[in-house]
């Protein structure tokens, strides 16, 4: 028997990321009320990443339940869906240009989490607040403790704080494991003035330059300024041993894997203006779910982390525009509300991850980068 529940209390949110933002102002927009818990002191505390596309099957239909399209709109970088293709000696082997006909046009992620932030009631952030423990109290209500001693108590509790959730343990057991890739995070500094040889290899959006197990994936971003993540598959023990606090030395290690490459492309980390900054990247099973837990689910990478593949925010800011509207559909029930948006959210993440992994395989698996190219152009299809 489906137990009722009328929103009575605000819906409790942990985590203020793009899910997190996305969930809370969907609801905003239904007049339902949300508290969001975020663990940094601000919105400034630390980088909010690099470029999103935003895709018109999943990020755009959030922003539109969001009602934030046309103010969205004045985030796009012009020309940013340009994307190159090099082999390790420079050479270009493919080159698309941004007609302006592209469905995934591309925002700075902070800026859209601005953008987010301002659209909601005064107060609705809660900065500082690091989750210690969440715990069930019976009849779906669940307490939240944090680091600094406080608890709130709620009847509807949705984890969007990404991979390492404190919230999933509510429902499952499961943990990201480490996939057996990570990048090295690093940023050029108004590269048309001072890394002139970087930005023409880079060109106007996004650069690949990729090889078996390894390559460098690059955007240019506003100002000028080139964010590349060198993708190195290695066990999380190789980089274990190198002391990233000596960026000079882990600089020179990473760049040494990619010994005779151009000088253009491995400058765009011997040359970095910022110290390097290793991201491991782990990942939830494809088939990850849970059975049904009265007052509480998860969206985004709290429920369904899996390795880079242009989807996660997209996906995450999907998840929080079906959960806000199921909810508001039914009220007064909330299980109905959180079995079907569990019901349309499991398959389709399922389906993503799969994706995601034969995307993978493509960028650096053997076959790199015949496959690739043939993604790009559409030549292989239906074969």
């Amino acid at each position: 028997m489906t137990t009722s529940h009328a929103l009575k209390s605000p819906v409790t949110i942990i985590g203020a990321g793009l899910g997190g933002l996305t969930l809370a102002r969907v609801l905003h927009v239904h007049g339902i009320a949300s508290t969001v818990y975020e663990a940094e002191a601000s919105p400034t505390a630390r980088s909010q990443g690099g470029m999103l596309d935003i895709h018109d099957y999943n990020g755009r239909l959030a922003l539109e339940a969001a009602g934030l399209l046309d103010e969205f709109r004045g985030l796009v970088l012009e020309g940013r869906e340009a994307a190159r293709l090099v082999a390790p000696d420079g050479t270009v082997l493919f080159d698309q240009p941004d007609d302006g006909t592209g469905g995934r046009p591309e925002v700075q992620r902070g800026e859209l989490r601005q953008l987010l932030l301002d659209s909601l009631p005064d107060g609705t952030v809660r900065w500082g607040h690091k989750v210690s423990g969440t715990r069930a109290l019976g009849g779906g209500r669940h307490e939240v403790s944090f680091a600094d001693g406080s608890a709130v108590f709620t009847e509807l509790l949705v984890g969007a704080d990404g991979a390492w959730s404190r919230v999933r343990p509510l429902l499952s057991a499961a943990v990201p494991a480490y996939t057996g890739m990570s990048c090295v995070e690093v940023y050029l500094h108004d590269a048309d003035t001072r890394h002139p040889a970087s930005a023409k290899v880079v060109g106007g959006g996004a650069l690949y330059a990729l090889a078996p197990g390894k390559g460098f994936v690059t955007h240019r971003e506003r100002g000028g300024n080139l964010h590349t993540y060198v993708m190195l598959a290695r066990p999380r023990e190789w980089f274990a041993d190198i002391d990233f606090t000596d960026s000079a030395a882990a600089v020179a290690r990473i760049a040494a894997e990619f010994d005779g490459w151009a000088p253009e492309l491995t400058a765009l980390i011997t040359d970095a203006d910022t110290g390097p900054v290793l991201r491991p990247f782990a990942a939830l099973p494809a088939e990850h779910r849970w059975e049904r837990v009265p007052g509480v689910t998860l969206i985004g990478d709290a429920a369904h982390v899996a390795a880079p593949n242009g989807e996660g925010a997209n996906l995450a800011m999907l998840d929080a525009a079906e959960l806000a509207r199921s909810l508001a559909a039914h009220p007064d029930d909330l299980e109905t509300a959180l079995t079907a948006y569990e019901e349309h959210m499991f398959p389709r993440s399922t389906e993503t991850a799969a994706e995601g992994t034969e995307l993978f395989t493509l960028m650096f698996g053997e076959d790199t980068p015949r496959g690739l190219i043939e993604m790009f152009t559409g030549e292989g299809q239906g074969n």
